[in-house]
């Protein structure tokens, strides 16, 4: 009995804490609603923003030198879709700072007008492009010196939104500590429109402009941009745990000497329209300026659209390193990239070095300022083996690169993700975590820096490990697509092997919520083990991998599953074995 009210207890707990995750976003249309515009945050003020309104960005709000824009925990902000010389977009300038320091279970989100939060009728992915943004610009150093006069760089389009001598879309500096402040926890969604008078302004979900190592950002999701998921220009700002979701062009965009670091950042793209997962580029006019743009980032997973899908796009590779710049990916997961323009993983920008291109992404590559050690490669489109997937007109190069990623760690092994989903409205089918088998959690590392604090040493490859960090405060986990496919895995623990292949029926059944799934291999062979509901739906892919013989134990978790009557199937070479199990909650 004493069990048995300690589940209920857990269970009323774990109710209330739901309805009060789901409270904080319920009533925003019920909050009243603040307008702000450009005249409201002027130079040295101290402003706040609390998450009893909702603030509507009306046109262009720019947080001027000096001043600070602090927004509290939970906190909605909306922006009006106008566009051109109307468009709505936040420009923290130089000197200015942000202090969005949303949290876990109260995130702070920037959206559109049109984003009714608290309705059943929620925008997808495909309404991107509704406002301009978030940028960012800071004192640190760029490798772009400005005009013959000495001006500082201008964010394009910004620019055009400032009366002539204004300096607040100006970005860079001698400062690479600079600080512009603190974004955490924080969601932006649906950005990209068009600004200022000239097309193709758009400004991606997040612009950071010379911005420095003194500003904390971390836990960031863009989602459904209109342009890139972020762009860094130069500088020296650090990311962690970034989320880079369903955007129309890069999901990741650095150049003009970006030498920050990064970890922990997932990108998942979109089957109607999507550009690189990276688009490293070094310079912008001139490419050997300095400093290069050499940043070190560890445990990222990029997932393309598929490797069977086509998004309109204008670029054919996953990773493309160009304009002199060099860089650094440790301890990753690339995985299902493909685009109308083709579906390479990787390539390394070589031209012919004449002019003011004197320099090449393939130059910083042969004098060790750009590197890929231990990451795992998996399906993509252009074919199915290794030697395919790198770009490159001179085949050498290409062979180099390729001989370069075998000796260093780099495998072509299926990562095992538990679950991914695309879809414009979540079905609770996305867990980007590797299953308990997964080469992510068995294949050698590269270490991590000695005495850098900003690094976290982790046991696995990719983004994530046993823990997944999107729930709670991305749109992923609002919109419905994030699920807890949670598994694992113990093989081979008799000491005759089997004679015959055989699944036996789980058990405790019927489960709350944890239940076992034993089989029996007599031989190696390549296997699949789902769980799918009566019509056919796969719920879990639990295994997807080659196993030795051996009799193997597999944990399935149904707490994220209605009581009911679900199948579970083992498949192997040339048998299909399936059973039914009762989930009673």
């Amino acid at each position: 009995m004493k069990c048995c009210c300690t589940a209920r207890l857990a269970a009323l707990l774990l109710v209330v804490l739901s309805m009060d995750a789901v409270a904080q976003t319920d009533d925003v249309e019920s909050r009243p609603e603040v307008t702000v515009t450009d005249d409201d945050i002027n130079a040295d003020d101290v402003v706040r923003w609390t998450s009893d309104n909702v603030y509507v960005l009306d046109g262009l709000v720019i947080v001027e030198d000096g001043a600070q824009l602090h927004i509290a925990a939970g906190t909605v902000i909306k922006a009006e879709d106008r566009t051109g010389p109307d468009a709505s977009a936040l420009v923290i300038a130089r000197g200015g700072q942000i202090f969005a320091e949303g949290t876990a279970t109260q995130p702070i989100i920037f959206t559109s007008v049109q984003d009714r939060i608290s309705s059943v009728d929620f925008l997808t992915y495909t309404d991107r492009g509704l406002w301009g943004g978030l940028v960012i610009l800071g004192h640190a150093t760029t490798n772009n010196p400005g005009d013959a006069a000495g001006d500082y760089k201008e964010i394009e389009g910004v620019n055009e939104l400032v009366p002539d001598g204004d300096t607040r879309a100006e970005y860079g500096g001698d400062n690479d500590d600079d600080n512009s402040g603190v974004v955490r926890y924080t969601s932006i969604r649906h950005t990209g429109i068009n600004i200022g008078e000239s097309d193709g302004n758009e400004i991606q979900g997040l612009t950071l402009g010379g911005v420095g190592s003194g500003t904390v950002l971390e836990n960031i999701e863009v989602y459904a941009s209109g342009d890139d998921g972020v762009e860094f220009f130069g500088g020296t700002v650090n990311l962690r745990y970034f989320v880079s979701v369903f955007n129309s062009d890069d999901a990741i965009d650095w150049d003009q000497g970006w030498r920050g670091k990064g970890q922990f950042w997932f990108v998942l793209q979109a089957p109607d329209k999507a550009g690189a997962a990276a688009e490293q580029d070094g310079a912008g006019g001139d490419e050997f300026f300095k400093p290069y743009a050499i940043p070190r980032i560890y445990n990222v997973t990029y997932v393309g659209a598929g490797s069977d899908a086509s998004p309109e796009s204008d670029r054919g590779e996953m990773l493309m390193f160009r304009d002199n710049t060099g860089g650094f990916y440790h301890n990753s997961i690339f995985t299902q990239f493909n685009t109308d323009k083709g579906g390479h993983a990787l390539q390394i920008e070589d031209i012919d070095k004449t002019g003011s291109t004197t320099e090449d992404s393939r130059q910083r590559f042969e004098t060790g300022d750009l590197g890929l050690t231990h990451n795992i490669w998996w399906d993509f489109g252009v074919g199915p083996e290794l030697t395919s997937w790198v770009a490159g007109s001179d085949q050498g190069f290409v062979a180099a690169v390729v001989s370069y990623l075998t000796s260093n760690g780099n495998t072509a092994a299926d990562p095992q993700l538990r679950g991914i989903e695309r879809g414009t409205e979540g079905t609770g089918m996305l867990d980007p975590r590797p299953h308990a088998g997964s080469p992510a959690f068995t294949n050698p590392r590269a270490s991590y820096p000695e005495n850098d604090a900003f690094f976290s040493a982790t046991d696995y490859i990719g983004a994530f490990g046993h823990s997944n960090w999107l729930s709670g405060w991305t749109a992923l986990d609002e919109l419905g697509y994030l699920t807890d496919l949670a598994t694992s895995v113990e093989g081979a623990f008799t000491e005759e092997l089997p004679s015959e292949i055989s699944l036996d029926q789980n058990y405790p059944n019927p489960f709350n919520p944890i239940t076992t799934i034993k089989f029996n291999l007599d031989y190696t062979q390549n296997i699949t083990l789902g769980v799918y509901d009566p019509t056919g739906r796969q719920i879990a892919q639990l295994i997807n991998a080659p196993k030795t013989a051996g009799t193997y134990r597999v944990t399935f978790d149904g707490s994220q599953l209605a009581s009911g009557l679900y199948i579970y199937q083992l498949q192997t070479e040339n048998q299909v074995f399936t059973r039914k199990m009762t989930l009673l909650k």
